[in-house]
């Protein structure tokens, strides 16, 4: 039976999934989960987090599924949850850094947000220093521009899951570039353990 769940569209998978069939949400989890830790880690720059976050989206959905129009694409739709729980722990994250700020060193542990080391081999360096430079980019920015460009979404799929129009996306799109090209321009006194 699981063997003809892979052939399925996603919104036979939903619909299955709504009428009880675990098996048929499973198919839709391990068709999109990677995709959705992709996105994530590159909208919070967080790989450990990410699992997390694309776990709590895909808990989110299936409690969500009965909602879920099977006409719709499901990537767009998962799309949308994962960025908004992405959202919600970046404001989590400000919340404890602000909670750690104002309270003793010694009252609150709260880890470093370090973002994680790339394993790929490489320009490393030159790979870093472009994922800083997107992650330092505004919320709103970082997301279209991820959703866009590198998540391959088109314009119409990226306004979908971000709630906004295609204008918006088009906008932020436009604004996100720009920015990321005048940070990659400034000469940056290197970094740690960057190559200068």
């Amino acid at each position: 039976m699981t063997c003809g769940l892979a052939d399925r569209s996603d919104g036979e998978l939903a619909v299955l999934a709504c009428g009880g069939q675990k098996a048929a949400f499973g198919t839709i989890v391990a068709r999109h989960k990677q995709a959705l830790h992709r996105l994530v880690v590159r909208l919070i720059d967080d790989e450990d987090e990410a699992v997390d976050i694309v776990q709590e989206a895909f808990i989110a959905a299936h409690a969500a599924l009965p909602r879920f129009d099977p006409a719709r694409p499901m990537r767009g739709w998962l799309t949308r949850i994962a960025v908004n729980k992405a959202r919600d722990w970046r404001r989590r994250r400000i919340v404890r850094r602000l909670i750690s700020a104002v309270l003793p060193d010694d009252a609150v542990e709260i880890p470093d947000d370090v973002p994680a080391i790339d394993k790929a081999v490489g320009d490393r360096a030159e790979l870093a220093r472009v994922n800083a430079a997107i992650a330092r980019l505004p919320g709103n920015l970082r997301e279209a521009l991820v959703l866009r460009a590198i998540e391959g979404l088109s314009q119409a799929e990226a306004a979908e899951a971000l709630g906004v129009s295609e204008k918006t996306i088009e906008t932020r799109l436009y604004r996100a570039r720009q920015r990321l090209k005048a940070d990659l321009d400034r000469v940056d006194f290197p970094a740690r353990g960057a190559k200068g």
